[in-house]
């Protein structure tokens, strides 16, 4: 009934929760802005709980994260492993939207089913467990705005014809183009420039917390990362506003601050953070001679394919980038360990976490765990490339954001992310965006799944 705390797997009662993640948003826009009036409703949350910083996956690209927050994994578990990447079993690229001009490249009919439907129903690892998935295994109601790793155990139609049906949240909202029920929000993609799609978010959430209509809700704004990548690094101000006045609108939906938290324990976090770009690589153009070979490259990280057996191996593709202003750290496997090289240097990671090599070639946060699980992935390219302060790689259609922000590589700027944490039980600041997962069900009193157990060991 609204208003009834969902019960624990232990028989106790636990405020329902609320997981808000505002894409790219950075720790030091987030921490400059609070206490101004520009930002109240988040100023209230950071003075009602805990401020952190936490270290996101790699790379550092939005459907790497929200996998990673969803799932409570890096990606050699939830196998998404970039924006885009080489499909080995169909011998073709995937491509999430890297760009309109990347999009029409790969063909625009299958980027849009790879990114609204393949995604999930396809690309998402069976290994991984989304929080959509484990918490209605508990008998607990999920519900998700716009966030796109969405894969739960409830079958929901498409909107349009061109999209198949999917599993997803039990109330889910999903750019217009899934919707569990009638809300009256607005056309979500009728201006993005001007904020449509969190416009859309917030009418929606707005509806939901009207209805008290779930036990966890994630809550996703999109639009701060859009503008940023235009703008600059922390130069988006006025995009930050907006997504306050939309969480803002959560919490006069429930009747004001003090019945919301009562109501909902709450996490504020960002998927990834961002740097500036001030050089433009054509990261392929290192390998136009070679065969059998291929690069996926977006944003600040790229994978370097082999095709076909007139490859070079993997140490004879990383070494060609030896010579690469662009590239800060290159990664590959071999002989069973991690290989990291950085100005012709190496360093090795063996089983264990055991290091051989110069470590300061993985001084970045959390690096050696990042760089690890990118190149076990089984989606990952035979070599993982980190790109250096600065630099960014053009995507497919040859798109970039110079002048503006990115993100995607091992470096701080693009991995630390904020975290605002507000009543949830028994959760210490996380130290990583994988953490999240983990503490949410933990909240609920649901076991987490058996690889986030091992990490936590």
């Amino acid at each position: 009934m609204p208003g009834c705390a969902p019960s624990r797997s232990d028989g106790s009662m636990s405020r329902k929760l609320v997981l808000v993640v505002i894409d790219g948003l950075t720790p030091t826009m987030l921490e400059s802005s609070l206490g101004t009036p520009a930002i109240p409703t988040l100023t209230a949350l950071a003075g009602a709980g805990t401020l952190g910083r936490a270290t996101t996956t790699f790379p550092s690209l939005t459907p790497v994260c929200l996998s990673s927050i969803a799932t409570g994994a890096h990606p050699d578990v939830h196998e998404i492993p970039h924006l885009v990447w080489w499909h080995r079993g169909e011998r073709r690229l995937v491509e999430y939207g890297s760009s309109f001009g990347a999009a029409r490249a790969a063909g625009l009919g299958r980027t849009l089913r790879d990114t609204l439907v393949g995604m999930n129903s396809d690309h998402l690892g069976r290994g991984a467990v989304t929080l959509f998935e484990a918490l209605a295994d508990a008998g607990l109601r999920t519900a998700a705005v716009n966030f796109t790793a969405y894969r739960g155990r409830t079958r929901h139609r498409p909107t349009v014809p061109f999209l198949d049906p999917v599993l997803g949240p039990e109330r889910f909202f999903f750019y217009n183009l899934f919707q569990s029920e009638r809300t009256g929000a607005p056309l979500s993609f009728r201006n993005r420039a001007a904020g449509s799609i969190d416009s859309y978010a917030a009418a929606v959430g707005r509806w939901l917390v009207n209805r008290d209509g779930f036990d966890f809700l994630l809550f996703y704004l999109s639009d701060y990362d859009y503008a940023s990548h235009a703008a600059g690094p922390d130069a988006a101000a006025a995009v930050l506003e907006r997504c306050d006045d939309a969480i803002g609108g959560l919490v006069r939906a429930a009747g004001g601050m003090d019945e919301f938290l009562a109501r909902y324990a709450v996490i504020v976090m960002s998927d990834h953070g961002q740097t500036a770009v001030r050089q433009v690589a054509r990261l392929g153009d290192r390998f136009l001679n070679e065969p059998d070979t291929l690069v996926a490259a977006s944003n600040r990280a790229a994978h370097v394919y082999r095709t076909g057996p007139g490859a070079p191996s993997p140490r004879g593709l990383a070494e060609r980038l030896d010579a690469e202003p662009a590239a800060e750290v290159v990664l590959f496997a071999e002989d069973g360990a991690t290989v990291a090289r950085r100005d012709s240097a190496e360093l090795r990671i063996l089983d264990g976490g055991l290091l051989e090599g110069d470590p300061s070639i993985l001084d970045q946060p959390d690096a050696v765990a990042r760089a690890t699980a990118a190149v076990r992935c089984p989606n990952a390219g035979e070599v993982v490339v980190s790109a250096a302060p600065g630099w960014e790689f053009e995507d497919l259609g040859g798109r970039h954001h110079l002048g503006g922000g990115s993100h995607g590589s091992l470096v701080a700027g693009d991995s630390l992310v904020p975290v605002i944490a507000v009543g949830v039980e028994g959760m210490a600041t996380p130290t990583s965006v994988v953490d999240v997962a983990p503490a949410v069900l933990a909240h609920f009193g649901v076991g987490a799944p058996a690889y986030a157990v091992r990490r936590a060991a």
